[in-house]
């Protein structure tokens, strides 16, 4: 069993959903998730906030959140995930926001500069992590993360 499997029958098991709120990974985190049969047991909804209009439009990230830290931030990943969760009604959510590359980095958020927020009834942990490669394997790299982090905050 992989751990897109693990995931969502460790959801199914403690009876909790799941959402999704993604920039950079583009849907690639909801994605996994829905490829496991079974899923619609768990999965609520996923939104694909690229750009920072529809962070604020549809996921409720206070603008001045993104004014202040921008969207490469733990700020504004736990306001992803919180938003997520409470717009979808879900249990759990997990949120993805960074810089893919090739281009777009910064001193302070470098390409492969991903945030990662896993909200759990209530709670939102973030991480920082800085993966390396081109475009295609850091949005793969931060959507593995992801999942791995979501189950690490369920077992």
């Amino acid at each position: 069993m992989n751990e897109n499997e693990l995931l969502v029958h460790l959801l199914a098991q403690k009876k909790l959903t799941i959402s999704c709120a993604e920039s950079c990974t583009g849907g690639m985190v909801a994605a996994a998730i829905t490829d496991v049969a079974g899923s619609s047991e768990v999965f609520k909804r996923s939104f694909v906030t690229y750009c920072d209009e529809a962070k604020h439009e549809m996921l409720g990230v206070d603008q001045d959140i993104l004014d202040n830290f921008t969207a490469v931030s733990p700020q504004c990943a736990e306001a992803m995930a919180r938003g997520c969760a409470q717009i979808a009604d879900a249990d759990v959510a997990v949120s993805v926001t960074g810089i893919a590359g090739p281009g777009g980095g910064t001193e302070l958020a470098p390409v492969g500069c991903v945030y990662i927020g896993f909200y759990v009834k209530g709670m939102v942990v973030t991480e920082k992590h800085l993966f390396e490669g081109d475009r295609r394997q850091v949005r793969r790299l931060a959507a593995q993360r992801a999942i791995h982090g979501m189950l690490q905050m369920l077992q």
